[in-house]
């Protein structure tokens, strides 16, 4: 069964560097990034992308404002662009539409102001930015289907995220990015691997890829929902892990109650283990969630009626 398209191996990501047993410090962050980060993970796109413009206002020169507004609107995006289909609800596929344009200059932004900085400095921090920002870009590319656009921002994003592990090999944010990368690359089609082979993209590892997530998701500072999430997804996905995935996901869904695509997930995974009535309850609760965002809210109640009816009639 094929859930996702060539591309995905650089799909999601914010950051892509191995782990290490060292352990350096934790990434520094301007104030109100947390608050940020609380709106974006709560499902409330907007109250996060409002408090990413106060940070760009405040400090102009950083990259992080721009990419935590791109973050933001990334679940938008996936959310309206979300189905379900093999008994989850995923986002596969996205046409190439306007709105589009502003996430990638966030993106493009973001990388830019990091590289400008690391001429008159190199950091590891902001080594770090600017692969967040190519890899931003090269995951809106693979839902587009834009396999080169993908492949160009995500090779090049790496070899910034690879100069942030030779400088600091205790960063466990960037865990994450090369996390998803090994693992989505160990898990491609023969086909694709021949892709690969002739773009010159490197090879990966699904074990060390999900040891990689688990170490984003213990010791990270701004990726551990989105590192709790996708590895969730991809035990799901590729492994049929569906207790373990459930298990990886749960804390998320308990942090996060508010968030609708946090409780279908829940739901879906209740559904393969045969927890009807659990999954009906989340399916439910995802429905009567207010979604401040008017597209993904119809969104959301369209992937709450399609996984009820294929959930089927359930105890009372």
């Amino acid at each position: 069964m094929r859930y996702i398209f060539p591309a995905t191996f650089l799909l999601f990501c914010l950051a892509a560097v191995a782990a290490s047993a060292c352990r350096a410090d934790k990434l520094p962050l301007p104030a109100g990034v947390d608050s940020i980060l609380e709106k974006i993970y709560s499902g409330d796109s907007e109250a996060a992308a409002a408090g990413a413009l106060r940070l760009q206002q405040e400090q102009p020169e950083h990259p992080l404002g721009y990419l935590l507004e791109a973050e933001a609107l990334w679940w938008k995006i996936w959310c309206t662009s979300a189905e379900f289909k093999y008994g989850m609800t995923f986002a596969r596929h996205r046409a190439k539409l306007a709105a589009d344009k502003h996430y990638l200059d966030l993106a493009a932004k973001a990388s830019a102001l990091a590289e400008a900085q690391i001429r008159q400095h190199e950091t590891p921090e902001m080594q770090l930015y600017a692969g967040m920002g190519d890899a931003l870009a090269a995951r809106l590319f693979s839902l587009r289907g834009e396999n080169r656009n993908t492949a160009r921002s995500g090779v090049r994003g790496r070899e910034h995220l690879l100069r942030a592990l030779a400088l600091d090999p205790g960063l466990a944010d960037a865990d994450f990015g090369l996390g998803l990368y090994n693992y989505y690359v160990d898990t491609l089609s023969g086909i694709a691997r021949v892709l690969r082979f002739f773009m010159g993209i490197p090879g990966g590892s699904k074990q060390e890829g999900i040891r990689q997530l688990r170490h984003a998701i213990d010791q990270g500072v701004l990726v551990t929902a989105a590192a709790r999430f996708y590895l969730a997804l991809n035990l799901h996905t590729y492994d049929q892990q569906y207790q373990p995935a459930l298990e990886v996901l749960a804390p998320l869904v308990e942090k996060y109650p508010a968030n609708p695509l946090f409780q279908l997930a829940r739901g879906d995974l209740l559904a393969k283990l045969g927890r009807k009535q659990q999954a009906a309850e989340s399916y439910r609760a995802a429905a009567a969630l207010p979604v401040q965002d008017p597209e993904c809210r119809t969104r959301v109640q369209a992937l709450v009626r399609a996984s009820l009816a294929a959930l089927g009639p359930t105890p009372d």
